[in-house]
């Protein structure tokens, strides 16, 4: 059961959550994986973007679900590297049984512990060996939180390999404090181009997109930015393409959830 001062702790985190306007996403976002940690005594944090896409293939074990965006609050070359590797094993069909587990109940808010999706017998598996163990990670936590039928946030949760597994309580703490903010689950994918708009966003865009929502007007983001005037509504222009919007205040009603 859940402790009066873990529910406190979270209560706070969405208070703090809330301060973040929608152009300071990524900071909101390392408060949070900061903050998810603290509560269970993990050591890192996973964010992956996922969508639905059209380039599955026969037979495709996640039925095109892809995650074109990944940030960890502790990245590295190594995490880096492991990444890449499962994407390209990904497109070659070769998926891991905890990711199909994780996939299959596409829709639904879920959170599993490692040892909800798999037998103890899977712990010694190469799978675990390299990309748990190899990255310095004995248990995980997932969480994922559907935003419409084709769009998910999925958030992994990791101890080290020097702490005990997750326990039930601890799996169900964090899935509360992930449950009870679906606007931030949106705004998180919205500002990374997901969600609604036709292609991810570029740095660059995303630099500019996050200007665009504290209301300066484009000359002002072309000094901030250090572009030209001509760069910058070229930029503009393009996101509110791949938004399917014509102006800034059709931009700004879809992180109002209009």
């Amino acid at each position: 059961m859940m402790k009066r001062e873990q529910q406190d702790f979270i209560h706070t985190l969405w208070d703090e959550l809330a301060d973040f306007d929608a152009a300071h996403a990524d900071e909101a976002l390392t408060c949070l994986m900061e903050r998810l940690c603290t509560l269970v005594g993990a050591w890192n944090v996973t964010w992956l973007g996922s969508v639905r896409m059209d380039t599955s293939f026969p037979g495709d074990p996640v039925k095109g679900w892809r995650a074109p965006l990944v940030r960890f609050l502790h990245p590295s070359v190594q995490l880096d590297d492991v990444v890449r590797e499962q994407i390209d094993q990904l497109e070659e069909g070769i998926v891991d049984v905890t990711t199909i587990r994780n996939a299959e109940g596409a829709g639904v808010f879920r959170a599993n512990r490692l040892r909800d999706l798999v037998d103890e017998e899977w712990f010694d598996s190469p799978y675990y060996r390299a990309y748990y163990q190899a990255v310095g990670n004995s248990d995980a936590i997932w969480v994922i939180f559907p935003i419409n039928e084709d769009a998910e946030s999925w958030f992994g949760i990791f101890r080290s390999l020097e702490s005990p597994p997750f326990t039930e309580t601890e799996r169900d703490v964090i899935a509360y404090a992930l449950r009870g903010i679906k606007w931030f689950h949106r705004q998180l994918m919205l500002s990374h181009g997901l969600l609604v708009a036709v292609t991810t966003l570029t740095p660059a865009e995303r630099r500019v997109l996050h200007l665009l929502l504290t209301g300066l007007p484009e000359k002002q983001i072309a000094v901030e930015i250090e572009r030209s005037y001509h760069t910058v509504h070229q930029y503009v222009i393009t996101i509110f393409r791949k938004f399917g919007v014509n102006n800034r205040a059709a931009l700004m009603a879809l992180w109002l959830g209009q």
